[in-house]
């Protein structure tokens, strides 16, 4: 049985990294909202305390779009999304979001939990992603 450990992350000009706790074995998510579908993107959600900003604050630029309650941020210099939060005023509530691939050490086989729709509302502790 695996558990979570430290991981560090970032973008591929290594201008944004972070470091996080969390289970590599457990399922990443793929998501049906109009960008991640063309992105191809493949989530993981950790509560916040579990998710530090190393480096890379400065070069974050940030989109809303929809209802604007995710703020997607890409590296400004290499286009990499990293994470996304929301913008919920429950700070406990507020998962970070990390795109599955970004995550070190990479993983060449992901678990995946498909057909998760973006347009539903998550219950529980992710009520607001």
């Amino acid at each position: 049985m695996s558990e979570a450990k430290l991981h560090t992350g970032g973008c591929h000009c290594g201008k944004v990294r972070y470091e996080v706790t969390l289970d590599l074995a457990e399922p990443a998510i793929t998501c049906n909202c109009s960008m991640c579908g063309r992105s191809g993107t493949m989530l993981r959600f950790v509560p916040a305390e579990k998710f530090k900003l190393l480096s890379g604050e400065d070069v974050l630029t940030h989109y809303r779009f929809n209802s604007k309650v995710i703020d997607h941020q890409f590296c400004s210099v290499c286009g990499i999304k990293s994470a996304a939060s929301t913008t919920s005023s429950c700070k406990p509530c507020r998962p970070v979001t990390l795109t599955a691939r970004a995550v070190e050490p990479r993983v060449s086989a992901l678990t995946l939990r498909h057909g998760v729709d973006a347009r539903q509302r998550v219950d529980g502790p992710f009520r607001d992603v």
